[in-house]
Order: structure tokens, then sequence, then C-alpha cells
């Protein structure tokens, strides 16, 4: 029985580390839609966003099924516990950058807009977090786990100046405002995502250690 138990949670680790990889890519074309939208991007965004969800209840059935049809002990509880935990976190990234996908379509000057900005600079930071998350979660490390933690001081620290420039930029053309608005929507949704990125590595710490402080 213990041996089967293994072999499922191994299987569950395979799924998350296959669910991050998705939600790794998702952010990956996002940024690439920031700085050079096309319609065939958009719609491999939209695809990726329904693997994502499909991943995500994929690995609720198969936590459910652990849960209810063995006896799980304290340690295998957290750890099954914090994989339906992690899922929703990973799933709102997706969201998060079907959101940045969808928006950055109406952005039409970006060279008056993005490149007069720290844009690039969050969404590489946060996708840095993402990775890292799951980095931790595969290699079962707490301190990797609170490195993502400190890494999003920075990345609220990005989006502090992104909210500064984006008032300049209004400032200097209000023609412009619109799109600066629509990157300010952008940098709260990487914001979020470099939120999510943290919710990941605490839960990773709680499959670990029991306590979700990092």
């Amino acid at each position: 029985m213990r041996e089967y138990f293994d072999i499922e949670l191994a299987n569950l680790n395979n799924q998350l580390i296959g669910m991050g990889t998705l939600v790794e890519g998702a952010i990956k074309n996002a940024v690439e839609i920031i700085a050079n939208n096309s319609s065939e991007l958009l719609e491999k965004a939209r695809e990726q966003e329904e693997l994502i969800n499909t991943s995500e209840r994929k690995i609720q059935n198969h936590c459910i099924r652990l849960l209810l049809h063995q006896a799980p002990v304290a340690h295998d509880l957290r750890e099954v516990s914090s994989a339906l935990k992690m899922i929703t976190d990973l799933e709102r990234i997706g969201d998060q950058a079907i959101d940045i996908a969808e928006v950055s379509q109406y952005i039409k000057s970006r060279n008056n807009v993005i490149n007069v900005t720290h844009i690039d600079e969050m969404a590489s930071q946060a996708s840095k977090m993402v990775t890292l998350a799951i980095d931790a979660f595969v290699k079962k490390d707490v301190d990797l786990a609170k490195t993502v933690s400190k890494s999003d001081d920075v990345i609220d620290e990005l989006f502090d100046k992104v909210k500064k420039e984006t008032v300049e930029i209004i400032q200097r053309d209000k023609a412009l405002g619109e799109e600066a608005i629509d990157l300010m929507m952008i940098a709260k949704y990487l914001e979020r995502i470099g939120d999510h990125a943290v919710n990941i590595a605490e839960w990773v710490a709680f499959s670990i250690t029991g306590s979700r402080e990092l």
C-alpha cells in the first residue's frame, strides 16, 4: 500500500511540474505579446489557458482520489493539500497571462508607451519568481522558496515605478492616456503573478515543514 501511494505521489509531483511548465510558457508568450502583438500569439495564449485549466482539473481529481482511497500520514496529507492550493495559484497565474495578452492588443503606440517603462523588467521578474517557486517544489528546497518571497519586494518596487511613469506619460501626451491605463493594468497583472508565486512558495514550505512562514 505504501509503495503504491509513493508512486501516486511521484505521479502527482510530475503533473504539478507539467502544469508549472505550461504556466511558465504562458507567461513567456504574454511577454512576447507585450513587445510584439500578433493574432497568432493571442490565439496561442488562449490555447495555453485551456491547457492550464485542463491540467488543474486533472490534478484536482488525482488529489481527491488520493485523499479518499488512501490513508495518508501527516506529511503525505500536507503534500497533497499543498498541491491543491498550488494548482489554484498556478491556474490564476494562467488567467493573468491571458489577461495580459488580451489587454496588450489594445496598445498600439508601443514605442511611446512600453519602451519608457519598467514593464519588461516586471515581466522578467514575475517569470523568474514562478520558475523559482516551481524549482523549490521540485527540489523540496525551503531556502529556494524563501528567495521567491524576497523577490516580491523587487517586483513591488517596479510596480511603483510603472505607476509613476504612467502618470508622466499621461501628463506628457494626453492622447496616450487610454493606452497608459492599459499599461497600468498589465503592470497590475504582473504584480499579481508575483503574489501568486509567493503563495506557491509558501505552500512548498508548508508541504515540507508544516508552516507557510518563509
